[in-house]
């Protein structure tokens, strides 16, 4: 049994052993296969890590040759610019130099000629001397001689002298009072012309007082100096914002507006009666007022205008010439109402062109604008004719209302039948007994004239004429006028003034500068 069991054991034993061997065989075996792997693999990856190298290096070949030729290219231009700047330089020596010789020379020419004029002043000075001295010596010589033959003293002789020159003067200061004193009769009798003139215009001003003044009605007099305001600010301000001249005098509960202007005029009396109504009377409200005002104007003549035209029907008409229209009403014409006069030529015109056998709409629309013109009158250069002309032109209106507006003036011939009773109207409704003032239109002038003076200098923001064009406002912008210039444009305006417009008395000149500083605190 236990032979058996060793048996069996060295069997097992045996087995074991050669399990153990072929395992390691086998094991071997696989090893050696990996080995081939592994080696493989390194191959390859060698290979890839030269083939990546070689790139690389070809890659940096190439940047590197890149780099030289930029390198090459920005050297080469480096010396160009270089080669250009020393060439530069050394023509601004070579000018320098040139100019440096050239002036040293004028600098040497000039120092000669100095010293010469020098030494010649130096010798004439010296020549004037000595003949000063001869001319004193001779004199002295000459008096001694005329002493010792006319046996008197050099007194003596200068009295006989001046008693005989007095006496052959006597006929011509004779001559001198005389004409003198018909110099005095010519300039008294300037004097009294001019005193009269005086009074006339004062008096003729009491009948441009009717169509150059607002009365605006105050509900006590206390009004009064709230309208001043404290030290006049308030009368300051509405004046010049206004454009207008306020006359505050003893007149119980009512104060005047007066302005030559009747749109001015119109916008004044309005803004004075709302501050009244308000009751804040100050410069902030007075601003603010007049803009509201202003707007409320621009709108009413384009409403008035719109229902003159409808009213008339004469078809459609451009925005601008309908204010224009409406902005009629604010002006005159030797005192008679622009808007009335041309309502006037519309009516007989159309009227007229009917009974020709006329088209009598397009002579009612040739009437209501031959006199547009006078709308921009006070804002533009011009006569009315040819401001109005263009204006029309500008809008595409009828060739017959061009017409209408040149030929009314005999600037061109008539050339249609609605051209000849435009024509013929206005001459009925100017010619109406009434219907116009050559004085009022000849002071409109004057004061307009005024105004375009003081307006066409450089700096002038407004210039109002006030007082019955006796004196002139100018307003003019702080930033470009300073005090000293602000004297000097008041009296180049007068100047101008004294000039250009032919007017009684004097004409104040009044040059206002005023700087703002505005802030909001937010």
């Amino acid at each position: 049994m236990l032979n058996e069991i060793l048996v069996g054991g060295s069997i097992a034993t045996i087995s074991g052993l050669i399990g153990f061997f072929i395992s390691k065989k086998i094991t071997n075996a696989n090893f050696d296969i990996y080995v081939d792997k592994a080696k493989a693999k390194a191959s390859a990856i060698e290979s890839e890590a030269q083939l990546l190298l070689h790139r690389s290096h070809l890659k940096s070949q190439e940047i590197e040759l890149e780099a030289t030729k930029q390198y090459e290219s920005a050297k080469e231009r480096a010396k160009a610019d270089l080669y250009q700047r020393e060439d530069d330089v050394i023509r601004k020596e070579q000018s320098f130099k040139r100019y440096r010789q050239n002036e040293e020379k004028r600098l040497q020419e000039e120092s000669s000629v100095s010293k010469a004029k020098r030494i010649d002043l130096d010798r004439n000075e010296k020549s004037l001397n000595l003949l000063k001295q001869k001319y004193e010596s001779k004199l002295d010589e000459a008096l001694h001689t005329i002493e010792h033959s006319a046996g008197m003293t050099r007194d003596e002789a200068q009295q006989v002298l001046l008693d005989k020159v007095e006496e052959k003067s006597r006929a011509e200061i004779a001559h001198i009072v005389r004409r003198y004193e018909n110099e005095a009769k010519k300039e008294a009798k300037k004097k009294a012309n001019y005193i009269l003139a005086q009074a006339t215009s004062r008096f003729a001003g009491e009948f441009a007082s009717e169509r150059l003044t607002n009365l605006v009605h105050l509900d006590n007099d206390e009004l009064k100096g709230r309208i001043i305001g404290k030290e006049g600010r308030n009368i300051k301000a509405l004046e010049t914002l206004l454009g207008v001249d306020i006359i505050i005098d003893d007149t119980p509960n009512a104060i005047l507006v007066s302005s030559f202007n009747l749109y001015r005029r119109a916008i004044a009396t309005k803004t004075i009666q709302l501050l009244i109504e308000d009751g804040r009377i100050q410069p902030a409200r007075i601003e603010e007022i007049f803009e509201k005002v202003s707007d409320e104007f621009e709108a009413s003549i384009l409403s008035e205008g719109e229902e003159l035209i409808a009213d008339m029907d004469i078809g459609v008409m451009h925005p601008e010439l309908v204010k224009l229209i409406g902005r009629l009403r604010y002006r005159a014409s030797y005192g008679q109402n622009a808007l009335a006069h041309t309502l006037e030529v519309a009516y007989l015109a159309g009227i007229m062109a009917a009974e020709m056998g006329g088209d009598p709409i397009l002579a009612k629309r040739a009437g209501l604008l031959h006199d547009i013109g006078k709308s921009l009158t006070h804002e533009q250069d011009g006569n009315h004719v040819d401001l109005g002309a263009e204006i029309c032109n500008r809008y595409n209106e009828h060739s017959v209302v061009i017409n209408a507006i040149y030929a009314h003036h005999g600037q061109e011939e008539i050339n249609s039948i609605e051209c000849g009773a435009v024509c013929a109207a206005d001459a009925l409704s100017a010619a109406r007994p009434g219907a116009r003032r050559e004085v009022l239109e000849s002071f409109l002038k004057r004061v307009t004239a005024i105004e375009d003076i003081a307006s066409q200098h450089s700096g002038v923001k407004q210039a109002y004429a006030i007082n019955a064009g006796r004196e002139v406002r100018v307003i003019v912008n702080a930033t470009l006028i300073n005090d000293d210039e602000s004297v000097l444009m008041a009296r180049e305006i007068a100047k101008e003034i004294e000039e250009k417009v032919q007017y009684p008395g004097e004409i104040k000149v009044n040059v206002i500068r005023e700087s703002r500083s505005v802030e909001f605190a937010k």
